[in-house]
């Protein structure tokens, strides 16, 4: 989320929330109590955009710049879950809004051979739901690279709380790991003309 900030994107804003273990015990629908109890603690909360609706990709059509900075940027991020199924953005007064992102960097579901993970392509992006409107990667490619700097990405990663990172014990330390998510991203943004070349030939391959 706060990638796609400093890109231009617009995500609701984003805060950290304790969930006390007493919260979900009056909510009446189990499913839901469920999700709250197994959230005690360090949550991510978005703020709740009143009034807005979801993304309908067969009634809106997207601006291609806009289109392909949201793909270039889930290119980036390795977003599996963007598609026509679940868009993960919102229209709120007239303007497109992304959320959701808990489904990139699955990298770190298998962690230790990133170095390999941060030069493939992302072929997944095949799926996206604004791809076919994405006809200015080459474009958006130039600008994000300028705006995107390894300081902000590091400045970005050391957000995230040491708790997180510190549940994953096959790290010598909360920083090694902080370092691998770094390291991660500076690859692909240094490399992205790997995943803007698939999601052009996957765009290709759609029209």
């Amino acid at each position: 989320g706060e990638i796609a900030r400093v890109l231009g994107l617009k995500v609701p804003e984003i805060v950290f929330a304790n969930v006390d273990s007493a919260f979900g015990r009056t909510e009446p629908d189990e499913e839901i109590q469920d999700l709250l109890k197994a959230s005690t603690g360090l949550n991510l909360g978005l703020h709740y955009l009143s009034g807005s609706i979801t993304f309908d990709p067969a009634v809106t059509t997207i601006d291609p710049t806009l289109a392909s900075k949201i793909v270039w940027m889930d290119c980036l991020m390795t977003n599996m879950d963007r598609t026509v199924r679940n868009t993960n953005m919102l229209s709120w007064h007239k303007e497109l809004w992304l959320i959701d992102h808990g489904a990139c960097l699955y990298f770190h579901h298998n962690i230790h051979d990133w170095e390999d993970k941060a030069l493939r392509p992302f072929v997944l992006v095949k799926d996206h739901v604004l791809l076919p409107q994405a006809e200015a990667l080459d474009m958006v490619d130039t600008e994000f690279r300028s705006l995107l700097t390894n300081e902000h990405i590091r400045n970005i990663v050391q957000l995230i709380p040491d708790e997180w990172l510190a549940a994953d014990t096959s790290f010598a330390s909360v920083e090694e790991h902080r370092q691998v998510y770094i390291k991660f991203l500076e690859t692909r943004l240094a490399n992205s003309q790997i995943f803007v070349k698939e999601a052009q030939h996957a765009r290709q391959a759609l029209i």
